[in-house]
C-alpha cells in the first residue's frame, strides 16, 4: 500500500475483500413488478459488482423496453455496504421512488429501473426477510403497494359474513381510471404506472382503518366500506372522485388531469360477494357510458338462493 503525498489519497496495491458491517453481509434483490415468471425470485448478490440493463451481456438482464441497455450498477464497497449507481439511463434509477445518481442502500429499500421494481434485502436475517416478502407479495400489489384482488375477495367474504351476523350494511365502490389506455399510448407505460401510484396514495388518505382499498386489476380499484349504507358509499365515492379530478397528476415535469368513474353497490342482508361485485361493476360501466367522471349508485337485492 502506498499514498499520494500531495492529495492524501491512499493507493491500494492489492485487492481488499469487503468487510461486512451488518451481520454476515448477505444481500439479495427480489423482483416485485412486473408480474412475469421471474416475480418473487431471489437473486443473491455474492459478487462485488453487478451491471444491470437490457443488454444481454449485463450481469442482471432486465428485458424491458423502459430499461436502458446499460442502465445501472450495484457495487459493494470496502465496508461491505451496497450502493446503486445510475449509468445515465433514459428513464432513471430510483430508490424508494426518488430518482438518484448514486445512493447507499439500506435493508428493505425499493429499487426501480425503468418499470422494473425490486426489493433490496441485506443483513444476517435475509432468509426470514425473504419469506416475509414472499408472503407480502401474495396479498399486496407489487406496483402500488395496496392489497391485491386475491386479498380483496377473501376480505369481502369475511365482511359480508360479519354484516349478516350483526345486521349491518356494507358498501362496495368500484373505481376505474377514465381513458387510461390513452395515457399509456400517448405518454408511455411509465407514466401510466406513475398515475396508478399517485392515485392510490390520494385515495388511501380517505380510507378508514377498518375498511379496505385494493387494486382489482389493471386500472380498476375497489373499496370495501364496512357498516356503511348506500348514502355513505356514494358520499365516499364522490369525495374520491373530486380529489382525483381536482389536483393535477405529474410525470417527467409535466402536469395533466385524470378522472375516475365510480360504481357503488350496497347490501344489507344475506348476500353473495359475486353479485355484489357484479352490480358495483355494472354501475361503474354505467358511469362510463353516461359520460365518465361520475358516480352511479345502486342497491344489491340478489340474495343467496335467489
Amino acid at each position: 500500500m502506498g499514498s499520494d503525498e500531495n492529495s492524501g489519497t491512499v493507493i491500494l496495491s492489492r485487492p481488499v475483500k469487503p468487510r461486512p458491517k451488518d451481520g454476515d453481509g448477505k444481500a439479495c434483490i427480489i423482483l416485485l413488478h412486473p408480474p412475469t415468471e421471474e416475480i418473487g425470485r431471489q437473486r443473491s448478490l455474492e459478487e462485488n459488482h453487478y451491471t444491470i440493463g437490457r443488454d444481454q451481456n449485463a450481469d442482471i438482464v432486465i428485458a424491458r423496453d423502459s430499461v436502458s441497455r446499460n442502465h445501472a450498477e450495484l457495487k459493494r464497497d470496502f465496508e461491505g455496504r451496497w450502493l446503486v449507481k445510475d449509468l445515465s439511463s433514459t428513464n432513471g434509477t430510483f430508490v424508494n421512488e426518488r430518482r438518484v445518481d448514486r445512493q447507499l442502500l439500506r435493508d428493505g429499500d425499493q429499487l426501480r429501473f425503468g418499470d422494473a421494481i425490486y426489493k433490496f434485502l441485506f443483513g444476517s436475517n435475509i432468509e426470514s426477510a425473504y419469506h416475509e416478502e414472499i408472503y407480502r407479495m401474495t396479498i399486496l400489489d407489487g406496483l402500488t403497494g395496496v392489497h391485491n384482488k386475491r386479498y380483496f375477495l377473501d376480505f369481502l367474504e369475511r365482511e359480508l359474513a360479519s354484516a349478516k351476523r350483526h345486521s349491518h350494511p356494507l358498501s362496495l365502490v368500484m373505481f376505474d381510471i377514465d381513458h387510461f389506455k390513452s395515457i399509456n399510448d400517448t405518454r408511455g407505460h411509465l407514466c401510466g404506472d406513475a398515475v396508478l401510484k399517485q392515485l392510490t396514495r390520494r385515495i388511501q388518505t380517505r380510507m378508514r382503518r377498518e375498511d379496505l382499498f385494493a387494486r382489482y386489476g389493471g386500472e380498476e380499484f375497489a373499496a370495501i366500506l364496512s357498516v356503511t349504507a348506500l348514502e355513505g358509499g356514494v358520499r365516499f365515492a364522490e369525495a374520491v372522485r373530486t380529489i382525483i379530478a381536482r389536483e393535477a397528476f405529474t410525470f417527467d415535469g409535466e402536469e395533466f388531469h385524470v378522472t375516475l368513474s365510480c360504481g357503488v353497490a350496497t347490501c344489507d342482508g344475506d348476500l353473495l360477494s359475486e353479485p355484489l361485485i357484479k352490480l358495483a361493476d355494472d354501475n361503474l360501466y354505467a358511469a362510463k357510458h353516461a359520460g365518465r367522471n361520475r358516480v352511479v349508485p345502486g342497491l344489491n337485492d340478489v340474495r343467496r338462493g335467489g
